[in-house]
């Protein structure tokens, strides 16, 4: 198949070389000093549990021209990002389209990339789950297996036989999800209150991991979100997250201290951009909702006070500062 990658940040070099081993005829869009990286060296990466380095030759782009054609392009981006994509792909002939990350719209674009094509485009939503870092021309990559949650917006993926076949010879694997937004915006809300805590911390995560009244305030906060989400009409999807943080605080105040303990979660933080602009959206959810959230709102003064300090600078990488 050929399949175009449109991002060669952590989540999209990972899933490249996937595709890559996969038997495909992989294309990478990314551009200046990342691009000629891919060039010079190839696409190398340091896969952090397995303990190996590999490198795989991939075409490289610049830009997508309108009348090149690829069977899959999987767009894999921040959330501010997505929107400026959103006219390329639509001028693009390629009718099978999967955005990559975290959204908190994944219905508005999907209608305005239909709105905007000249030919019907097959629109999915998927999260990889895996992170990493960017260094020294290589990727670090954080994961345990190769995974991707999928799912369309208005009922089961179209192309899924599609998406199947592309990944039919290689160890990754796609669990599809019925309702693709719901649990898109079930993602962003313990993102919110995690990383308002860490830039509040100035990103020195030992600190959570000591403070039992900071993780009781995130665990706080992500229920107050789930409860906008579920007035909203959603459903807190997967649906045993939602029971975990009311039902289990104990448990999860320690899986959180865990979490902020090991050195690997230096590795899957996330940039201060992309989580104003989730705590934008998420405003928006809250006054229709109309339920007030004082322990997230909280978070949310100390994570913007955060942005005169150097923290604002912190790379996460589950988000894709992680993705692009």
């Amino acid at each position: 198949m050929n399949i175009l990658v449109y991002g060669a940040g952590v989540l999209g070099s990972y899933l490249a070389h996937v595709l890559v081993r996969g038997g495909h005829d992989v294309t990478v869009l990314a551009r200046g000093k990342r691009a000629e990286e891919l060039e010079q060296s190839g696409l190398v990466i340091r896969h952090y549990f397995q303990r190996k380095t590999t490198v795989d030759r991939i075409r490289v782009i610049r830009t997508l021209d309108a009348e090149e054609s690829f069977d899959l392009i999987f767009v894999v981006m921040t959330y501010p990002d997505f929107p400026s994509v959103l006219p390329v792909l639509a001028a693009n002939q390629s009718r099978h389209i999967v955005l990559v990350g975290n959204n908190a719209d994944s219905r508005r674009m999907q209608h305005e990339l239909q709105q905007m094509s000249r030919t019907d485009k097959q629109v999915a939503f998927g999260f990889q789950i895996s992170a990493g870092r960017r260094e020294n021309g290589r990727i670090v990559c954080i994961r345990a297996g190769g995974q991707m949650v999928l799912g369309g917006i208005d009922g089961p993926v179209s192309f899924r036989s599609l998406l199947e076949k592309a990944f039919e010879s290689t160890k990754y694997k796609l669990v599809f999800q019925k309702d693709m937004d719901a649990w898109l915006k079930s993602h962003i809300v313990p993102i919110l209150a995690m990383n308002a805590a860490l830039f509040a911390k100035g990103g020195r995560l030992q600190e959570i991991a000591k403070d039992k009244e900071i993780r009781t305030q995130i665990i706080a906060a992500i229920d107050e979100g789930f409860g906008v989400l579920e007035a909203l009409g959603y459903t807190i999807t997967p649906v045993g997250q939602a029971a975990f943080f009311r039902n289990h605080k104990r448990m999860a105040s320690l899986a959180l201290k865990i979490y902020h303990s090991v050195p690997v979660a230096r590795l899957v933080d996330g940039s201060f951009e992309e989580i104003a602009a989730f705590f934008e959206a998420f405003g928006d959810w809250k006054r229709n909702a109309g339920i007030p959230t004082p322990r997230l709102d909280d978070l949310e003064k100390q994570f913007f006070f955060s942005k005169n300090t150097d923290i604002q600078h912190l790379q996460l990488s589950s988000i894709d500062r992680v993705g692009k």
